[in-house]
């Protein structure tokens, strides 16, 4: 793979066919400043753990299919919930709405007591803990889990759905919470 420079943008061209590739023209910064450039909900995935709920901050989250109904996200393999979501196998993704900004910063945090003051009842579709006043959340039972650098990516079967369409979303944009803007 060789690398020209266009006004000043790096342009990468392809490798051939089964040749391997290991060098980068980027930095770690780079690299996030420019997945930053796509906007994203804020989900935040709960199960079940040893001793109580579980939950954490996720962005990485997909609609995979519709037939079979499935969904993925990703988690870091240094995550604390991990352990958890491997073991009850159970998850709910709650879509955070626009009031839900301090969620989002609550259960991205790790060693505090994210559910305090959490508003949540079990998932009827499959037990695992499901957020109040959210805009919407997917419930369903892990089926694979993949590995990807540092991450683990869960492909999930959706067993239960719930939506508000009354609620705005919680969406994040370069490094910063962002609302709808609607155009008339």
């Amino acid at each position: 793979m060789s690398t020209e420079t266009t006004t000043g943008t790096a342009v990468a061209t392809p490798p051939e066919h089964g040749e391997r590739t290991t060098a980068r023209s980027f930095d770690d910064r780079e690299y996030r400043d420019a997945m930053g450039g796509f906007a994203s909900g804020v989900t935040v995935i709960t199960t079940h753990g040893v001793d109580g709920p579980v939950g954490f901050t996720c962005q990485s989250f997909y609609s995979v299919s519709i037939d079979p109904p499935l969904i993925s996200f990703s988690i870091a393999r240094t995550s604390q919930s991990l352990a958890s979501v491997r073991e009850h196998g159970r998850i709910v993704v709650n879509f955070l709405s626009a009031e839900q900004q301090h969620l989002s910063a609550q259960f991205a945090r790790s060693g505090t007591d994210k559910w305090r003051g959490v508003a949540w009842h079990p998932s009827e579709s499959n037990g695992a803990p499901t957020l109040d006043a959210v805009t919407g959340w997917v419930a369903g039972e892990i089926e694979r889990e993949v590995e990807a650098g540092d991450h683990l990516i869960f492909l999930v079967r959706v067993t239960g759905i719930s939506t508000d369409p009354e609620r705005e979303p919680l969406l994040f944009y370069r490094g910063a919470y962002r609302e709808l803007e609607y155009m008339i």
